[in-house]
């Protein structure tokens, strides 16, 4: 059964918490990669089609300001969504951002386009010489995958994880314990 998809931080909590692990206290990348393989299978209401680009799912690494700089894996599903709750959700942001700014905010530009969101576990980790030359990989992330639920989805899955196993800081980071971690939905950018 399909379930909302403002919903989603909260059954991919249960999933994790059904694997011994707290949102904010992961201890294990591959339970949470785990975690995140059976929160990928579930169907999500009030988006686009994964044939629409609707749902999506990504890895990606790196050093972000919002971590402190330290180094950090995050596994997001990113929805296109096509609800009227978030249309008229993202008109209000557009307003009051316009106004913050000194426009009008009359026209927010959106056109009927889809609102994106991101569902995404953060795994932050301390420094460690295996990961020092993170930032050298040239890329950042897997790219996005909009492969359907089922066996292509788990396909894709397996071959994102092939990936980042290629390449040995990824691989380092995968098997050491994060000092922390976060999960949370909110609007792509």
């Amino acid at each position: 059964m399909p379930i909302p998809w403002r919903s989603s931080v909260e059954v991919f909590t249960r999933i994790l918490r059904e694997r011994a692990a707290e949102p904010d206290a992961v201890g294990d990348v591959d339970v949470a990669w785990d975690a995140f393989a059976a929160f990928l299978q579930v169907e999500v209401e009030g988006i686009a089609g994964s044939e629409d680009d609707g749902d999506g799912f990504i890895v990606e690494w790196g050093r972000w300001h919002w971590n402190d700089d330290l180094p950090a894996l995050s596994f997001g599903r990113l929805y296109a969504v096509t609800d009227a709750e978030a249309e008229a959700e993202a008109e209000a942001v557009a307003e009051a951002e316009a106004e913050a700014d000194g426009a009008d905010g009359a026209d927010d530009g959106l056109g009927g386009q889809p609102q994106y969101w991101k569902v995404e576990l953060q795994l932050v980790f301390a420094e460690d010489p295996a990961w020092a030359d993170l930032d050298s990989l040239g890329h950042q992330d897997t790219g996005f995958d909009h492969d359907g639920i089922g066996p292509p989805r788990a396909a894709a899955l397996r071959e994102m994880r092939r990936f980042v196993e290629s390449h040995p800081q990824l691989a380092a980071m995968w098997r050491a314990e994060p000092v922390r971690s976060a999960l949370v939905l909110e609007r792509a950018g």
